[in-house]
């Protein structure tokens, strides 16, 4: 199971975020503690996450509810954008017109490379889930929208010019997918998207 982490201020105000470690805000801390309780309902056996905080604050409220511990792996990041990293869409689309119509963001990391670097590390996931001793074999991955978009690709076969064919992850919601004789097949998509919780602030 390949879940994006709940909403960051970045997200709220569409920065490109990449590599660059930005936490959730209220609201993406209310949607992981909310999916969190759907997620556990179904017994996963291994928490893995990449090292950027708002994957990994994402995957706490799963960790806390199943007692399992989160497994941190940085090749689960975030596709670097380089210089586009901060900027708004607005910005990235007036300042870089040629390269935001290609989406090859000036000194960051080609989609190609991405896709290599995260299917490899769902791959070793999937072995470790494989393993004797679990009763689900379920993985549950707290990722980043494009490295998991592009890594499911990467997983399905897809040729680099269809990408673009699967939409994009809403915040704190998963895909599924299931190997089987060593193929894979992409089970759910886009799947858990609830509507915003509301969230209490003292400053109201």
């Amino acid at each position: 199971m390949l879940w994006r982490h709940g909403q960051t201020i970045w997200n709220a105000e569409r920065r490109f975020q990449g590599q660059s470690d930005i936490p959730l805000d209220e609201t993406g801390q209310a949607q992981a503690e909310r999916a969190a309780r759907l997620l556990a309902a179904l017994r996963p056996d291994l928490i893995v996450s990449s090292d950027l905080s708002r994957a990994a604050q994402t995957a706490a409220p799963l960790a806390r509810l199943t007692g399992l511990a989160v497994t941190l792996d940085k090749d689960l990041r975030e596709r670097s954008g380089g210089v586009w990293e901060g900027l708004t869409d607005t910005e990235i689309r007036t300042r870089y017109p040629v390269e935001h119509a290609n989406w090859t963001p000036p000194d960051g990391e080609p989609s190609a490379v991405v896709a290599e670097r995260v299917a490899a590390a769902l791959h070793r996931i999937a072995d470790a889930a494989a393993k004797p001793g679990f009763d689900t074999g379920l993985a549950v991955v707290a990722s980043h929208g494009a490295a998991l978009r592009l890594g499911m690709s990467r997983l399905l076969g897809m040729p680099e010019e269809l990408f673009g064919v699967l939409g994009p992850l809403s915040n704190c919601s998963w895909s599924v997918l299931g190997r089987r004789n060593g193929h894979w097949r992409l089970v759910e998509h886009n799947a858990g998207t609830l509507p915003e919780p509301v969230v209490l602030s003292d400053d109201r």
